[in-house]
């Protein structure tokens, strides 16, 4: 696959070198593979965030005030370093403690395990957060086996809100929990990626297959079949959102939704996925008073979308309206 690259063991560095500078404004380069905000606010809650590149906007593009004070980046689809959570917890610390929210994979869970025991004995208190809205990637009885895949970007906001807000750390943890519980997502893979300097896809597809609930790394899913027309695409993504919610007992109600690219998928597609989204949460009763399209956590140029729904009440429909900025968090 044709990539506009350096040294492939550049990638990182490189990517990080420009987006800190395009974003001046809001950001830093805090440490090597360490982005943050420029001026954390002394005595509130921070925010680290994190994990693989390969994913952008996520996770640096949710750094920013109302969001993330910090994001721990590792190289492509690869956890970050120890070292590097431990400078992001030091760039996001001003004394109340530290939220650190991520998703529930191995690598990064393992590694910001040692980053907060080492945190703990410089005396920074910190609360880990596994994001695990994946609804193909394991049963309800295993939902803490779940991956962490778009939902991601909706516990960053709610944590980062009830952080600016003023809530303690034990009040960031919280919101951030509920959010995660609240959010259900599902994929969809229509061709594969490849990492830089691989030389081969990260998994193999016909042209005319489809994969639903494929993994942002090219984790296998649920089911292969033949490529359908977008409604029937989407039909089949929400029947399985929509029985796992019945499972676990929630009802019918207000919520968000997110349309997500993976990285190679047009608008066009996005919106006619959004479009039938939309017929068929309202067939189901789902009122949809929020709407977000686009790139949010990607899979570098995997061709596919997901669709995330969040329900929301009074509280978490405040915190994911709260004034935020940052590179790709929508005004």
């Amino acid at each position: 696959m044709k990539k506009l690259i350096n040294d492939p063991f550049d990638v990182v560095d490189e990517l990080l070198d420009g987006f800190t500078q395009a974003h001046a404004d809001l950001v830093r380069l805090a440490a090597p593979h360490v982005v943050a905000r420029h001026a954390p606010v002394v005595g509130k809650v921070g925010l680290v965030v994190g994990g693989g590149s390969g994913h952008e906007p996520a996770f640096a593009g949710y750094v920013g005030p109302g969001l993330a004070d910090a994001a721990a980046l590792g190289n492509v689809f690869a956890a970050p370093s120890p070292d590097i959570c431990l400078d992001a917890i030091r760039a996001a610390s001003t004394g109340a403690g530290v939220v650190l929210a991520y998703g529930n994979y191995a690598g990064d869970v393992l590694n910001f395990d040692l980053a907060v025991a080492d945190a703990a004995r410089e005396g920074i208190a910190c609360r880990p957060v596994l994001v695990t809205d994946d609804v193909a990637s394991a049963s309800l009885d295993e939902r803490e086996r779940r991956r962490g895949i778009a939902g991601d970007v909706f516990v960053f906001k709610i944590a980062g809100a009830a952080a600016d807000r003023g809530d303690d750390l034990a009040g960031v943890e919280r919101m951030a929990r509920r959010a995660n519980e609240a959010c259900s997502t599902i994929g969809v893979a229509l061709s594969a990626c490849e990492v830089p300097g691989a030389g081969r896809p990260t998994f193999e597809i016909e042209p005319d297959e489809i994969e639903i609930g494929m993994g942002i790394h090219g984790e296998p899913g649920i089911e292969r079949g033949a490529l359908q027309p977008a409604d029937a695409v989407v039909e089949r993504m929400l029947d399985t959102l929509l029985r796992d919610r019945a499972q676990r007992g929630d009802m019918p109600g207000e919520v968000a939704l997110l349309v997500n690219g993976l990285g190679a998928t047009p608008y066009m597609d996005l919106y006619i996925l959004c479009r039938a989204a939309l017929q068929g949460l309202g067939d189901a009763d789902f009122e949809v008073s929020r709407i977000f399209v686009g790139e949010y956590v990607t899979s570098l140029e995997m061709a596919g979308a997901s669709l995330t729904i969040m329900d929301l009440d009074d509280e978490l429909r405040a915190l994911l309206d709260a004034p935020a900025r940052s590179a790709r968090w929508p005004a």
